[in-house]
């Protein structure tokens, strides 16, 4: 039996139908099951429980013996909100409590971690597990999920094999429900439907032309593969934090581009001010480095962004559909 907790958002979704396509469906899965927007995403899917987030803690301490393994993907995720508290209670608290049950159990344990822990970029992107140490991110989200990383090294008690995934720009189907929250690709989409046109960010760094703003986009079919295969490999890898991107950047214009292709449209883009509030917190630049995951053993290759796109784009959100 396998847990995946946020189950029922984007990423936890997508990894309940890739696993249920590998014929794993001894599947429980925990969230605030209360949101119905997020009610689409289990469709279809094949588990044997759903349990709610705030009672998971006492469902789990009589499961231990059936339990293989936690991939750990709930989270508050929203980096606009910038009471802290709620980013700790969520991201650091209920992360503890679920590592110390893993160390106590010996159960492998998967969880999600975030670029947002790399602030401006300006250290760099290395997953050496000296870096988060050195760290200073931009927002709440991304400072809970660098204080878990932190917290997790120094435990001298750990899951029998672990593994923190620091997912840069993710993007892909199930998203529908995340709002302001979800990727350019999706919002570009409703934004050709509606106007024909697709409004991006004017830079506000001289740098970056407009448009040129650089970002690691990985698809959401390479980051559940990624986080089957750690947990299939456990034996053969070294416990860690992981970056998970493409290694590769690429601009706005190029994703935009790329969506326009994918409806069969010429591209029409117009810049618009970045909002005042994001101004001071906005990264520029990201781009994992990727030899750490590589040299645990990952061999396959990861979508390009014209690829990822023209999936999402034709096989998910011209028809509405979901993974």
């Amino acid at each position: 039996m396998f847990i995946i907790t946020g189950a029922a958002g984007f990423i936890g979704s997508c990894l309940t139908a890739y696993l249920n396509e590998r014929g794993i469906y001894d599947l429980v899965l925990v969230d605030d099951f209360s949101r119905k927007d997020k009610e689409p995403n289990l469709e279809g899917k094949r588990f044997v429980a759903k349990v709610e987030r705030e009672e998971f803690f006492d469902w789990l301490h009589s499961r231990a013996e059936n339990i293989e393994g936690i991939f750990h993907l709930g989270a508050r995720t929203d980096t606009t909100e910038f009471d802290y508290s709620v980013h700790e209670r969520l991201n650091v608290w209920y992360s503890q409590q679920i590592w110390q049950y893993c160390a106590t159990h010996q159960l492998p344990l998967i969880y999600a971690s975030s670029a947002a822990t790399y602030g401006d970029g300006s250290k760099g992107y290395s997953d050496d597990h000296g870096m988060p140490y050195e760290l200073e991110p931009l927002n709440p989200y991304g400072k809970s999920k660098n204080e878990f990383d932190k917290w997790a090294l120094r435990q001298m008690t750990a899951p029998s094999f672990w593994a923190g995934l620091k997912f840069f720009n993710v993007y892909g189907p199930n998203e529908y429900h995340k709002g302001r929250m979800a990727s350019v690709i999706f919002h570009a989409h409703r934004q050709i439907l509606e106007n024909g046109f697709v409004k991006l960010f004017q830079s506000h760094k001289p740098e970056f032309k407009d448009g040129e703003q650089l970002r690691d986009f990985i698809y959401v079919k390479d980051v559940v593969l990624v986080c089957d295969w750690l947990m299939m490999n456990r034996n053969n890898v070294p416990s860690g934090i992981f970056n998970l991107g493409t290694g590769k950047a690429r601009t706005f214009n190029d994703l935009v581009s790329a969506t326009f292709r994918g409806m069969d449209l010429p591209a029409d883009i117009r810049y618009i001010p970045m909002p005042e509030d994001i101004r001071n917190s906005y990264q520029y630049f990201t781009e994992a480095k990727m030899e750490k995951l590589r040299m645990a053993g990952y061999r396959f290759d990861f979508y390009t962004l014209e690829n990822g796109i023209a999936d999402y784009v034709k096989n998910y959100l011209v028809p509405g559909k979901y993974y």
